[in-house]
């Protein structure tokens, strides 16, 4: 079977690559296997200086890496670019503070000396997804080669050239064979690997049924995994809100990756003193985006990831409407070749409207009214995911007194979900478990020794 780059924004295929053979895939896991009896007994400074490097060269060759991701899943260039620097941060990031997080812990036992010490595991299995081609490979794999893991990494079948040139910066940095690999391999077969004695964890960014699918081979293993799923994070709006700038953030929330995020502002939901006006000033924003070639520095809503993804936009939306939502904005995908759709804005929903549960992966707002705060947390709770959130308020304490009743595992007072290296990154729910990124991130695939000393008169 073939792998395909296609381009979003004509539907016209670029590239093809041949998937890799069993042979090839068993020889990817040997080799990362014997690696790793050689990395684990590597120093941190060692390691940081191979995080770095590929951190100096993905600045270096950010031009030609953001354009891979636009080619492939249609990331507006400037939003790339972006990708790519944060990536660069992530791995610079675990590359300064790695040692600090994995010292050694001196515990206070009643008789003798103790520590726990943060080993590596060995083998880690990565799938990640196509919407962050780097960013989301960055923070699985930048700690755990801090830790002294070795990694295999599924990429979305729709970004192959994206995989391709992440393992051409680890050889470029003098990674050493082994130590970061590229499997082109379909799901299903990376599901297959899981049971594979020489793999010893397993995380996953993307949908809830590759998740469960996932979780499963690795829970019938009695092996580690982290999974980061879905989202359909709601936007709070305060009566107190200042409503013209938390209407520009709440068009950033939703449309940043041409919508395509699992921590987008998904839901808005406003309180009925300022509703009128709060949506009155989004729909007039979201009108106004320029939709276009995501190359185009003017552009400002690009393509869906693929020609796929837009028909189960549209379907979801046409199916939302059969049941009762109104269209406030757009609805339909936007004439002309290429996976595009109109910003749109759904209303009127209730628990019988598709869209009320689902995730709308793409530039799809769905908008609600209420009566106060506390309708506000009830709504926001009904939801299958728990991954983000947002508060819009002039009152900070009682914007965190919300949060505290917010169901999901970040939120945010007065921006939209968003990410950086040095915040714990998770949910709760349907949207997975463990955390990446931060301190926190770095230590979910180590086995945290207990070394003790006892002297020979102490008791047991």
């Amino acid at each position: 079977m073939s792998i395909q780059t296609t381009n979003p924004a004509t539907n016209k295929v670029l590239k093809s690559f041949d998937e890799m053979t069993d042979k090839q895939v068993d020889d990817a896991i040997a080799q990362s296997s014997n690696s790793f009896q050689d990395w684990k007994k590597t120093s941190y400074p060692e390691r940081a200086a191979v995080l770095s490097k590929v951190a100096s060269l993905m600045r270096e060759n950010k031009a030609a890496l953001s354009t891979l991701i636009t080619l492939e899943m249609g990331k507006i260039l400037s939003q790339a670019e972006g990708e790519v620097e944060l990536s660069a941060d992530i791995l610079d990031y675990y590359a300064k503070n790695g040692e600090a997080f994995l010292a050694d812990k001196k515990l206070e036992p009643e008789y003798g000396e103790a520590i726990i010490r943060s080993s590596p595991i060995g083998v880690l299995l990565g799938v990640q997804p196509w919407n962050f081609p780097f960013y989301q490979v960055a923070r699985f794999v930048a700690p755990n080669i801090m830790v002294g893991n070795t990694i295999l990494l599924k990429h979305a079948s729709m970004v192959p050239q994206c995989a391709i040139a992440i393992e051409d910066l680890f050889k470029e940095a003098g990674a050493p064979i082994g130590l970061y690999t590229n499997l082109l391999i379909s799901g299903k077969r990376a599901s297959a690997i899981v049971s594979d004695k020489r793999i010893k964890g397993v995380s996953l960014t993307g949908s809830e049924a590759a998740g469960a699918s996932l979780a499963s081979e690795a829970g019938k293993n009695i092996k580690k995994s982290v999974l980061e799923l879905g989202g359909n994070d709601a936007l709070i709006v305060l009566a107190d809100a200042d409503i013209d700038k938390t209407v520009e953030w709440a068009v950033v929330g939703r449309m940043n990756n041409n919508g395509q995020s699992c921590i987008a502002s998904k839901r808005i939901i406003a309180v009925e003193a300022i509703a009128d006006e709060f949506i009155e000033k989004f729909t007039a924003k979201l009108a106004k985006l320029k939709v276009g070639d995501p190359m185009d520095p003017s552009t400002e809503l690009g393509p869906l990831s693929s020609e796929e993804a837009l028909l189960h936009l549209v379907d979801q939306v046409e199916r939302s409407v059969a049941a009762g939502a109104t269209v406030l904005l757009g609805g339909k995908r936007v004439d002309g070749p290429g996976a595009f759709m109109e910003p749109t804005i759904l209303t009127d929903l209730n628990p019988e409207i598709p869209a009320y549960h689902e995730e709308l992966f793409g530039p799809v707002s769905s908008f609600y009214r209420v009566k106060d705060e506390a309708a506000a947390i009830v709504l926001a709770n009904d939801s299958d995911f728990g991954l983000g959130g947002s508060i819009f308020t002039k009152d900070i304490e009682r914007g965190k007194q919300i949060a505290d009743q917010i169901d999901s595992g970040m939120i945010f007072i007065n921006h939209p979900t968003w990410t950086q290296a040095d915040l714990p990154f998770g949910g709760t729910k349907g949207s997975g478990y463990g955390r990446e990124l931060s301190e926190i991130g770095i230590h979910e695939f180590i086995n945290k020794k207990l070394i003790r000393v006892s002297g020979l008169s102490d008791p047991f």
